[in-house]
């Protein structure tokens, strides 16, 4: 049984950083993208970033780029999203998405943990 499960999230002061994880377990991920998306309230789910499990490239959402970093650590089977600068308008649930297709539409996205709060104040 696949499980993503992430956690990192909180509280932070605008300018702060904050580090989520997502474990990933249950099945071997090696042909996998692994996303995280965020959902705020009253909008949709988007796309944060992306990065292949075999060959460690990496995408963005372009509001995101320079301010964020994703990398897995393959060993323990975990993704991170670093996150820099932090806004009020980062304010959202943070979730852990796996996909074998290199897509940016959580559509294609097969597994999802069940989120993690980011709140920044201003």
């Amino acid at each position: 049984q696949v499980q993503l499960v992430e956690s990192g999230g909180g509280l932070v002061e605008a300018g702060g950083s904050l580090r989520l994880s997502c474990a990933a377990s249950g099945q071997t991920f090696d042909d996998y993208f692994m996303g995280w998306f965020r959902q705020a309230p009253g909008k949709e789910r988007e796309f944060v970033a992306a990065i292949s499990w075999w060959s460690g490239g990496t995408y963005y959402a372009d509001s995101m780029k320079g301010r964020f970093t994703i990398s897995r650590t393959n060993p323990k089977n975990t993704v991170w999203l670093q996150m820099n600068t932090l806004k009020p308008e980062d304010t959202a649930v943070y979730y852990c998405a796996a996909t074998l297709r290199n897509s940016r539409k959580s559509g294609d996205y097969n597994y999802w943990g069940q989120g993690t709060q980011v709140t920044v104040s201003s």
